[in-house]
């Protein structure tokens, strides 16, 4: 029986950080993504943008029952829900922010993807998911090659409303490296999100927290 890709074991260095500050070198990783703008907590866009996400990935990922997998295809564990997030107005996104500041916000929502997924199997899987919702805007969804290089990243745990902490030590890590924090439209704020906020208590939630970085 072949394995099953978990990357929770098989990328335990990129989504099973530890609670302290660390520096990486994140190589080229394959997504589904979907752009957009506002307050998450709020806005029908994100909501929408998140059933577009996990409608597509199951439908790749559930291909192999009715036959029609693509070339390449190996048993994996979806991965989890990611985002890229700035300001509209070039702030550099840091620490907690008010509502106010959240209507401000642009955002990239992503999964990341094996490497089998391509523009075809994106296609396919669009051409079926389109038949079981119809009324998905599945245009908003690309593919999306992302190589992030050098980062500080940290494992948060607690509310995302929180993080100012987190985020607050990873920044005085890697200056402490060397290094000072590249944040901006093509190299974002990055949260990973390991934890369910329906199911998880605020305070037990995991977020993979990463920003980019430059040598001084």
């Amino acid at each position: 029986m072949a394995e099953i890709l978990d990357y929770k074991k098989a990328h335990k260095t990129y989504y099973q950080p530890s609670t302290n500050p660390g520096i990486i070198d994140v190589p080229e990783w394959n997504f589904i993504a979907v752009d957009g703008h506002g307050n998450p907590n709020t806005s029908d866009e994100y909501q929408l943008a998140l059933e577009i996400l996990y409608g597509l990935t199951y439908t790749i990922k559930m291909s192999k029952m009715n036959g029609t997998q693509p070339a390449g295809y190996f048993e994996y564990k979806v991965f989890p829900l990611e985002g890229l997030w700035w300001f509209q107005d070039q702030r550099v996104l840091a620490g907690s922010l008010s509502i106010e500041d959240k209507e401000a916000l642009k955002w990239r929502s992503m999964i990341c993807q094996p490497d089998f997924v391509n523009e075809t199997v994106l296609d396919f899987a669009k051409a079926i998911l389109a038949k079981k919702r119809p009324a998905l805007d599945l245009s908003k969804a690309f593919l999306f090659k992302f190589h992030e290089g050098l980062c500080v990243q940290c494992m948060h745990i607690g509310p995302y409303d929180s993080e100012a902490n987190t985020i607050a030590s990873m920044t005085q890590y890697a200056q402490d490296q060397g290094y000072t924090e590249d944040l901006s439209e093509t190299r974002g704020h990055h949260e990973i999100y390991l934890g369910d906020p329906r199911r998880t208590a605020p305070e037990k939630l995991k977020t993979v927290i990463r920003h980019p970085i430059r040598p001084t």
